[in-house]
């Protein structure tokens, strides 16, 4: 099934939207089917402020409507105790959010940006989706990441090359207590080697230290800016690591 048949026989509904790649190109391809859709954006402490930013300029440049949902995700004590399930309770409080403000705007099908290149097996959230009846038309349809990023391309939309970007808090080991200085200094970090030149990587938090994972192509830039980087992040962390293990997608 096509994208454009999905919306053929769902003209009308409601997009949780995150301003990455795939909420965005259903979005884009929502409103290109001429289906009546919203776009909504669940705000907590967990997001960085670009991601919002993203997101409020992609709505514009769509025409699409957009509303933003703010959620104090840390006065969820299930969620802050960050156990190994974190993400189903995060998930469940954020959709239960979103549709119930969908509900009040007469949107009753929620849809989210889950693709086809997703693994679900490690996903605790996806249990959430389930249950409050969230559909996936991306992977409905078949559609991988890869396939995305290249018909977002040929769209136009800004988003088609961002790198993936997984919430502030799974920078922190799971069964340490997250909080809001964690969250803002993750952030802070993160910001300054974006502005840096850095795309794909992540700063975890390591007992107190920073631990930088990057892309191997990501290398030499660390090493150009080796003692700027330390001394910065040696403000907010006991110390900075760097991590050569990592093989995977962050």
């Amino acid at each position: 099934m096509e994208l454009s048949e999905f919306f053929r026989a769902n003209p009308q509904a409601a997009i949780a939207f995150s301003g990455g790649v795939d909420s965005a190109y259903l979005l884009w391809a929502g409103i290109q089917a001429g289906a009546r859709v919203k776009a909504y954006y669940v705000k907590t402490q967990f997001q960085p402020a670009f991601e919002l930013a993203d997101a409020q300029r992609l709505a514009r440049e769509l025409g699409a409507e957009l509303e933003i949902l703010p959620v104090d995700i840390l006065c969820r004590k299930e969620v802050t105790a960050n156990p190994a399930d974190r993400c189903y309770y995060c998930k469940r409080a954020l959709f239960e959010a979103l549709v119930s403000a969908a509900r009040k705007d007469s949107f009753f099908l929620v849809l989210d940006g889950t693709n086809a290149s997703d693994d679900l097996s490690d996903r605790p959230g996806v249990r959430a989706l389930r249950e409050l009846e969230v559909r996936s038309p991306l992977r409905e349809c078949g559609l991988t990441k890869e396939e995305i990023r290249r018909r977002s391309k040929e769209a136009g939309l800004f988003t088609w090359d961002k790198p993936a970007y997984a919430c502030l808090a799974t920078r922190i080991p799971t069964g340490e207590e997250i909080t809001r200085e964690k969250l803002e200094k993750t952030e802070q970090a993160e910001q300054y080697l974006m502005n840096l030149g850095f795309r794909d990587f992540r700063v975890r938090l390591d007992g107190g230290r920073a631990k930088l994972q990057l892309s191997a192509s990501d290398l030499p830039l660390v090493m150009e800016h080796r003692e700027e980087i330390v001394h910065t992040l040696r403000k907010s962390y006991d110390g900075v690591l760097l991590d050569l293990e990592v093989r995977h997608a962050f």
